[in-house]
Formats: C-alpha cells, structure tokens, sequence
C-alpha cells in the first residue's frame, strides 16, 4: 500500500485481518451463512446456537466438524462447518425464519420481526447476585486491549471478554463482526459445559445492539459493558430481563441504563 504522510507517499506493507464467509450447517442442513475473521469457527458455530436457543449445554452437541467437498475438485476450503446435535436434542424449523443470512456488522440481518429473536432464555438473569464496584468495571477496558493480540497488528477487529467479578479476564475473542466474537466467546464457555455464566460480566469493543444483549442473556450474563452506546432497544430488552447494560464506559465514567443496582455506588447515589 501507500502511505501518505504530510504529502509525502510512500510505499510499505501493511497487515490487514481475514474476511471469509462461513456456512453453518445443523445436521447437514445449511443454517445460516455469516462473515467471519477465520478462527474458533467451531465455537462460533455453538455459539450461535446458544444464541438461537438451540442448546445450552455442552452434552446436547455430538459433534462440530469442517465440510469436506467444499470445492468441485474434493478440496476443503475451511468455510463450512456442520453442526451434529446430540440423540433426543430436537432440531428448529430451519423452513421458516431459521435459514438467513449474516453480515459481519449486523448479526440480525434477514429476520422477519423483533418477534422473532426474543427467544425465551433458559435461564434468569434478574436474580444474579453479581455485584460490582465502578473501579473494578472501569479498569476493564484496559484488561481487555492489553488481551487484543491481533488488534495490534491489524487495528481493524472487534473484541469481546468476558470478565468475573473480580474482574479477572477469563477469555478474548476477536474477530471482524462484533456479533461474531460474542458467539465465540459463548461457545468457548458452552463447550467447557459453563453455562450459565452466573457473575459474569460481559464486554464488547464497540456499540451494545439488541443482538449482543440478547446474546448475553441467552448465555446467563448478568452484565454487558461497551465502550460505545446501546441502541434503545437494547436498554427496553435489559430492563425487560434484568440484565445490567453499560454503555460508554471510558476512562473513568460510565453509563448505566439498566440494573444499576449492581454497582455498589451507583444504588447509593442514584435517585
């Protein structure tokens, strides 16, 4: 590439993050086909799941595997995995809405009505007793770029960590869609069988949409942080469930919008 610096042009190189599609297949039958940074593709595709409420657990998965015969001549292209439920899991009706497709900016693209994604969640969120202190949320911003390892290559990837609540970081996942490494940050908890993910705590890189909310209440989340702001359908849905939603957590300051019960000084001072 170019690089022009106060007029001057200069030729360098450059590192830029993968863009792919991926096809998820359930029992052999596509699903759903979304834009993704390669890469714990088969956590994205539990994931995903989890977020559909297709499971909840790690035993209702037999197995996730990469489709051979991608291409006319035998070969695997790495972009298709198919997803195996386990005996006596049921399948969803992948004629109606279930069969969409997904950018890597909009995870909800293609879906017929709100109605259609607010999924019952198997589990509450209302009655976590998650507490957290404002010193404690606010340093995890910090927490998680520090963990960002091909962020700092490229620049050109969301992220999302998922924190307990001491605010230790248990595990990062990038990837180019922000929906994306949600759902692999939920099918690495679902795959070590740690759902629901009681006193956890939730952040993303960029905006909180509806869908990421839905994602963290599907998972048993308490808590969803970001950096950025929620839309208004996010805060209707975390008040609706009880989940706590922070947005613009920067520095020192945040938003609460909901279930600012949680954090300690916010019940104190809020009126």
């Amino acid at each position: 590439m170019t690089r022009v610096s106060d007029g001057v042009p200069a030729g360098r190189t450059d590192t830029l993050v993968a863009e792919e599609p991926l096809e998820i297949r359930l029992g052999g039958r596509p699903l759903t086909i979304t834009m993704r940074t390669p890469g714990d593709d088969f956590e994205l595709a539990a994931g995903f799941l989890v977020s559909e409420g297709v499971v909840g657990r790690a035993e209702e998965i037999h197995a996730i595997a990469y489709c051979a015969g991608a291409t006319d001549d035998g070969g695997n292209t790495y972009n298709i995995v198919d997803v195996r439920l386990a005996d006596g899991v049921a399948l969803p009706d992948l004629t109606l809405e279930r069969n969409f497709y997904t950018t890597s900016s909009c995870g909800l693209c293609g879906k017929a009505s709100l109605d259609a994604v607010r999924t019952v969640a198997r589990w509450s969120v209302r009655e976590d007793p998650l507490r957290l202190s404002p010193e404690t949320v606010t340093a995890l911003p910090d927490r998680l770029r520090a963990a960002q390892r091909v962020f700092e290559r490229t620049g050109g990837l969301h992220a999302a960590g998922l924190f307990d609540a001491s605010g230790e970081l248990l595990c990062v996942r990038e990837d180019v869609g922000r929906h994306n490494a949600v759902d692999k940050l939920v099918g690495w908890a679902v795959q070590r069988d740690l759902l629901p993910l009681r006193g956890a705590t939730l952040l993303v890189s960029g905006r909180a949409s509806f869908e990421l909310a839905q994602k963290a209440v599907m998972a048993g989340i308490p808590a969803l942080a970001a950096v950025s702001a929620p839309s208004s359908l996010a805060v209707e849905l975390a008040q609706e469930t009880g989940l706590t939603l922070i947005g613009f957590l920067r520095g020192t300051s945040m938003n609460v919008y909901a279930g600012a019960e949680r954090l300690r000084a916010a019940v104190a001072a809020a009126p």
